[in-house]
């Protein structure tokens, strides 16, 4: 078949995307007092700059360490600051290109030979994105429970945080439920499927009988996320907005969680409507909020600049290791 029509419609994707971002943005800028928005990034306090930038990096070391408690769980032993440099690079790939999982790839890649398996390196990751999403529910739901005003939808964030727990918890206590669920793949290709599932399988069992690394792969993923929130809280110190925590709490992770819809090119235009109603709901003034979300994204993209120079520099992937038993011979 050609790859033609593929490639069609992955232009007239990014095309979509992109006239999505440009008109939320478009439209945000010409509802916002454009000079009040540019007054405040002129104000910016390099200190809490620095102090954001920080926290970004504890961020990172912190999500290395998250992932290697579970990568303990199927043996493997990689190191934190391997793993940190991993996901360094992982985070330039999410800046810059049009989709946010461009990273995961580079994190699947650099895993794959140490685990023995792209299959189960996949699943790890994937792993850790549930607990991540999870965790990113139980901060934007607590936050909801310290706010001043009634938020409309905030009660789905404790529905998404109960169905996403109950799932997760289904997932590692049967081991079986998800290859069980997977199975009319295998109509397709019998035996290859069939292989990949039990090593899935095999992969969820290791996970669910060292519930220990399990708690303290979700308590880094909880950690994370609240660093996120004090990153933005740093950058909107900076920029001499009054931003409480209880706010902050609820704005940054629900910005986040819409960000996930596939809709916009890495979330422009998305996140700086949710930032801007989201402060216009609990009394804060707009140019604020779209201030914040413009500082805040352009932050992440300088602190992501130094994984595009290590991706450049290193001349194997970060992690050593045979190559995986899954893949075929012409693809290793």
């Amino acid at each position: 078949m050609s790859p033609v029509p593929g490639r069609a419609r992955r232009v007239a994707s990014f095309a979509l995307k992109l006239s999505i971002s440009v008109g939320l943005l478009a439209v945000l800028f010409r509802q916002t007092d454009v000079s009040a928005v540019a007054a405040r990034l002129r104000q910016v306090e390099p200190g809490w700059i620095a102090l954001a930038l920080v926290v970004q990096a504890v961020l990172l070391l912190v999500s290395g360490w998250r992932w290697r408690r579970l990568l303990v769980t199927q043996d493997v032993h990689a190191s934190t600051w391997q793993l940190t440099l991993s996901c360094l690079v992982a985070n330039f790939f999410n800046n810059f290109l049009p989709s946010n999982i461009g990273g995961d790839v580079v994190r699947i890649a650099d895993t794959a030979g140490l685990t023995g398996s792209r299959t189960v390196a996949t699943a790890v990751v994937l792993l850790d994105r549930v607990l991540g999403l999870i965790a990113l529910f139980a901060v934007a739901a607590c936050g909801s429970l310290m706010l001043r005003h009634a938020l409309p939808g905030t009660g789905y964030l404790w529905v998404l945080l109960v169905v996403g727990a109950v799932a997760a918890a289904a997932v590692v206590s049967r081991p079986a439920l998800v290859p069980r669920l997977l199975q009319p793949l295998a109509r397709v290709r019998k035996d290859w499927v069939t292989e990949r599932l039990g090593r899935l399988e095999d992969m969820l069992a290791r996970v669910g009988s060292d519930r220990g690394r399990l708690v303290q792969a979700f308590l880094g993923a909880l950690a994370v996320q609240l660093l996120v929130v004090l990153f933005y809280l740093c950058v909107a110190w900076g920029l001499h907005i009054d931003l409480p925590l209880r706010d902050a709490m609820v704005i940054v992770p629900v910005s986040l969680v819409i960000q996930l819809a596939p809709v916009s090119i890495n979330g422009f235009g998305v996140r700086e409507a949710v930032f801007s109603y989201l402060f216009r709901r609990l009394g804060h003034p707009v140019e604020a909020g779209l201030a914040l979300s413009i500082a805040g994204a352009a932050l992440l993209i300088v602190a992501s600049l130094p994984g595009g120079l290590l991706f450049l520099l290193r001349k194997e992937g970060l992690m050593v290791g045979p190559a995986p038993s899954d893949m075929p011979k012409e693809e290793v």
